[in-house]
Order: structure tokens, then C-alpha cells, then sequence
């Protein structure tokens, strides 16, 4: 089994040669502890986070990665501003109606909307880290709800820890439909003109575009969505 030394050189140099991973703006810390590597620093956006706890858990030697890492925001955030921002979208997404929202600050937990039936979220927002708790309707519900969070501005990372209930199976099938819904939500991508696939949780984006930013925000966008290993972008920009 190759030493701590050896899983490190390994591990950099994977995170190095993918080249959605700038080590050298967003440095990170490679530690090697009882056979797992920990991660620890900011990256340029989830699929950079993604990535790299992907290419460490491969090396040869690991036997877990640590996940230790966050998203260098395009605006610094409080926690408060964040916490408005994920509870107004939550108030807002006609998804989650039927859901009772709860948000909780200082230790004090605020009933936003009182609705039993449709899933219990209860959110909080600790150094830019919002943290999804509960249960919600469906695994499209899920996801819709931690994607949310990460469109939160300042949103560092999102620990999207709700149950599913009733339980369901989960698939490819599943994030294709959570993406659906994703992308006729964001205002800045036009979801008709784009087609979406996923196999063993590698989601490939087809079509075409008016721009390179609305090419990147779709990508974003199923980057976001929660067990999506890897998106395969072949939107076309057609101006």
C-alpha cells in the first residue's frame, strides 16, 4: 500500500492536471489520515469541488476523502443575508407550497410556513454553509431544495441531509427529472432548447444556447444537484 507521502504527491497531481481545478488561485490542503485523504480549502465552484473529491477518492491507497472543502463566493455574504435569501426562495417555490419551512438562527428555530403533509425543511446558515434538515416529498424535492440553497449569494456549500418520504428509488431517471424542473426555474436559461440525459449519475447537456453564460448556468446548475458525479456540457452557443 503506497505511504502518505505517496497518496499525497498522488493526489495533487490528479487535482492538478484536471483542468477545472486551478490549484494555483485556490490552493488546496492534501492530508493523508488512517487511509483516508482530507480535502480542505476553497475551489472555484462545485464542479471543481466535485472533481477533486472524485480524483482523490480514485488513487490508489484511499479508502475515504474527507470532505473538507468549500466554494470561493463571487460576493462575500453574512450568514444573515444568506439565510434571507434561502428562506425568501423557499417562501417562493411553488414546489414547496405544501412543505412547512422552518429556519433557525442562534439557536431559535422560526416556523416560516406550517403546511404537514408535504415535507418538514428546516435550514440554517453557519459561515456560509447552509445545512438542508428534515424530510422532503420526493427526491426531485431534494434536489430542487439544495439547489436552492447553493443559489443562494455567499452560499459557500450546502449539506443537503433531508430524507425522502415515503422513500424512493433513486436513478438516473430521477436527476433528470430534478434537472427538469431546475433549468425551467433559473430565469437565466432557457429550458427549451436544452436536452438532458444522465447514466450512472454523469449527466450529459444537449442543444444550444444564445450565449456562453447561459451555457455555463445550465452546467451549473446540474453540478448543483445532489449524487450528480460529472456533467458532460455539448451545448451549443448559436448567436
Amino acid at each position: 500500500m503506497p505511504g502518505g507521502n505517496d497518496v499525497i504527491k498522488q493526489v495533487h497531481g490528479a487535482l492538478e492536471y484536471e483542468r477545472r481545478i486551478n490549484l494555483h488561485r485556490y490552493p488546496v490542503k492534501i492530508g493523508f489520515v488512517n487511509g483516508a485523504v482530507v480535502l480542505e480549502g476553497e475551489v472555484a465552484d462545485v464542479a471543481a469541488k466535485k472533481l477533486a473529491l472524485e480524483l482523490a477518492g480514485a488513487v490508489d491507497g484511499v479508502r475515504g476523502v474527507i470532505d473538507r472543502l468549500h466554494i470561493a463566493p463571487a460576493e462575500r455574504k453574512g450568514d444573515g443575508a444568506i439565510l434571507d435569501s434561502v428562506r425568501g426562495a423557499f417562501l417562493r417555490q411553488p414546489e414547496f407550497r405544501n412543505c412547512t419551512i422552518r429556519s433557525r438562527a442562534k439557536g431559535r428555530v422560526e416556523t416560516l410556513r406550517d403546511a404537514p403533509g408535504g415535507g418538514e425543511i428546516e435550514f440554517a446558515v453557519e459561515d456560509g454553509i447552509v445545512t438542508l434538515e428534515g424530510s422532503a416529498a420526493s427526491l426531485s424535492h431534494k434536489r430542487i431544495a439544495g439547489v436552492l440553497a447553493w443559489w443562494a449569494p455567499g452560499c459557500r456549500d450546502v449539506v443537503n441531509s433531508l430524507d425522502v418520504q415515503p422513500p424512493e428509488q433513486d436513478g438516473d431517471d430521477e436527476v433528470v427529472d430534478a434537472l427538469r424542473l431546475v433549468l425551467e426555474m433559473d430565469p437565466l436559461v432557457q429550458a427549451g432548447q436544452i436536452r438532458a440525459s444522465c447514466r450512472n449519475y454523469v449527466v450529459t447537456l444537449e442543444g444550444y444556447v444564445r450565449t456562453d453564460e447561459e451555457r455555463r448556468q445550465a452546467e451549473a446548475d446540474a453540478w448543483c444537484l445532489f449524487a450528480v458525479d460529472r456533467v458532460l456540457n455539448r451545448i451549443e452557443v448559436r448567436r
